[in-house]
């Protein structure tokens, strides 16, 4: 019994440990060496429980994929409308990235294993059904179809990883990803164009419903930006 909890802690350590690493350096720039030596045990130690690094990398994937499924289960528990879970549940997930180095390298991951499962596809379902439902029941206009608000929630979230990968490990301050969000759920929600003039030709309407703009020749930038 006590060799196994003892067994149970390193394989637990061994998964926090590579997915600080997988977060950091990614799955190529990760080596089984540098996650033993974090922990502070053997590579016999390392391989016992994961034989290969993409062993190891499944179980860091399925690690970020538990903790953000426990964190979309909670928020649906809320008793609220399905656009307003949508909304929270962006948010929660941004706080995930900021929080927890399972997600972050779930995410990462994703990315650098075509093979692997998206982190995506642990939420993205639940938002596609959550945004149909506010749809149907009047909460989204006319005009907001749910695919489209579904690849704006993607953008966002999308967005606000980059933004935490960016500065994350760094020196600067930055703002939390959550509170970006906030402001930018609220512009979505509140929209940008006043009603007055928004769809005359050449207001703020025509930039996305019109034909793209083509640039002039004075426009383009060639090598160094010297036209």
């Amino acid at each position: 019994m006590v060799k196994q909890e003892r067994a149970m802690r390193t394989r637990e350590a061994l998964v926090r440990a590579a997915a600080s690493e997988f977060d950091r350096a990614g799955y190529e720039g990760t080596s089984l060496s540098r996650i033993s030596k974090s922990v502070g045990v053997s590579i016999g130690a390392v391989t016992f429980h994961f034989s290969s690094k993409s062993e190891l990398a499944d179980a860091v994937q399925q690690a970020g994929r538990s903790v953000t499924r426990t964190a979309v289960e909670g928020v649906l528990a809320e008793p609220r409308s399905a656009l307003r879970v949508v909304v929270d549940l962006t948010l929660i997930l941004a706080q995930l990235m900021e929080r927890e180095p399972s997600v972050r390298a779930a995410i990462r991951l994703s990315r650098e294993r075509p093979d692997a499962l998206p982190w995506s596809e642990v939420w993205l379902p639940t938002v596609r059904r959550l945004l149909d439902e506010a749809h149907e029941t009047g909460q989204l206009r006319a005009a907001a179809l749910p695919a489209d608000v579904t690849t704006l929630v993607e953008y966002l979230t999308s967005g606000a990883e980059a933004y935490l990968r960016s500065r994350m490990g760094s020196d600067m301050a930055f703002e939390s990803a959550v509170a970006q969000l906030k402001r930018l759920w609220h512009v979505a929600i509140a929209g940008v164009a006043v009603d007055t003039g928004a769809h005359a030709p050449g207001g703020p309407a025509a930039a996305i419903t019109g034909e793209p703009v083509v640039l002039g020749p004075s426009a383009v930038v060639v090598g160094d930006g010297r036209q």
